[in-house]
């Protein structure tokens, strides 16, 4: 049965100090939603299931959207391969499990471009979910994010549920996590474009071979069609959310370099590790429901670096 989301419901956003959750928490703060649950991690560990399952007894949300995941680069993806898996099963399970024996009707989970084939057609559809192989480098995190699509599926179909799991393209914006070790390509571009800059270098080392293509998605788009799909009745429960922004990695470099005035030259290595050669999500599901993003790539990197400056994250 449909539940309807009011102003006065209870919303559980796991997952709310990172890029994903901060803008989530945003998003609902001035839609004017009074009962936005949160909880910092130190409190609540999402892996450990008598925790989850207390909290949720206790709280009772009427929604959970799932925010929460351990996330990284291409580099700490293929290096901490156990850690990604892992993490990830434990916390989609435990809140999704945990939801449902705590009645809660409807939840978004939130997974990953990366959940379709290395080789999908372009651009991926829905239904291109486990038609072929993975990206080698961040397989364990999309077998997990795969998992928790099938959780979401199963359990509308056992139980009537309104779990919905909404695929993300690459996600950018203020509040991201800029650890070079373990941060997405975006991030990184504009800590070491601005390292160089403060520091007159001449030149920055990229990741790969600078060809591969990637949609990103501001993040603040990304929360508003999380909330607009929470509230929506939908038929399908897997919806791919993108903006149909797509570029090579040198091309996001060159755009980065006019908003930070500074003009390196590019070098490239580990070239073996470029990751999925394109990756560019068919929109027309979410855009048959009434939502698509919103923000010019200009205006969104240009927010995303007054962020990074003023944050001050070197």
């Amino acid at each position: 049965m449909f539940m309807t989301i009011q102003k006065i419901s209870k919303i559980f956003v796991a997952g709310h100090k990172g890029l994903v959750g901060s803008a989530v928490v945003r998003r609902l703060v001035s839609k004017g939603y009074k009962r936005v649950l949160t909880k910092d991690k130190n409190v609540l560990d999402l892996t450990n299931q008598f925790q989850v399952f207390r909290y949720l007894k206790k709280e009772k949300p009427d929604a959970v959207i799932i925010c929460a995941a351990k996330v990284g680069g291409i580099m700490a993806n293929n290096k901490y391969k156990a850690n990604f898996i892992y993490d990830n099963l434990a916390i989609q399970s435990n809140l999704i499990h945990g939801s449902y024996l705590n009645n809660v009707k409807k939840l978004i989970f939130l997974g990953s471009s990366c959940v379709y084939p290395r080789n999908s057609r372009q651009p991926i559809k829905e239904s291109d979910l486990l038609s072929g192989f993975l990206e080698p480098t961040n397989e364990p995190y999309a077998i997990a994010k795969i998992s928790g699509i099938k959780l979401c599926q199963s359990y509308n179909f056992q139980y009537g549920l309104d779990y919905k799991s909404l695929m993300p393209t690459n996600t950018f914006g203020p509040n991201d996590n800029y650890d070079l070790n373990n941060c997405h390509f975006l991030p990184a571009l504009i800590k070491k474009i601005h390292l160089a800059k403060i520091r007159n270098k001449k030149f920055i080392e990229l990741w790969g071979n600078g060809v591969v293509k990637r949609e990103l998605i501001f993040v603040d788009d990304l929360a508003d069609a999380i909330v607009y799909f929470l509230k929506k009745k939908t038929k399908e429960t897997l919806i791919n959310i993108g903006s149909g922004i797509e570029k090579t990695i040198e091309q996001y470099a060159r755009e980065l370099f006019k908003i930070i005035g500074y003009y390196p030259k590019i070098k490239y290595k580990n070239l073996n590790l470029s990751g999925t050669p394109r990756k560019l999500l068919n929109t027309s599901l979410s855009k048959k429901y009434g939502w698509q993003a919103k923000t010019e790539l200009k205006l969104a990197l240009e927010k995303t670096y007054q962020d990074f400056l003023i944050k001050g994250k070197l």
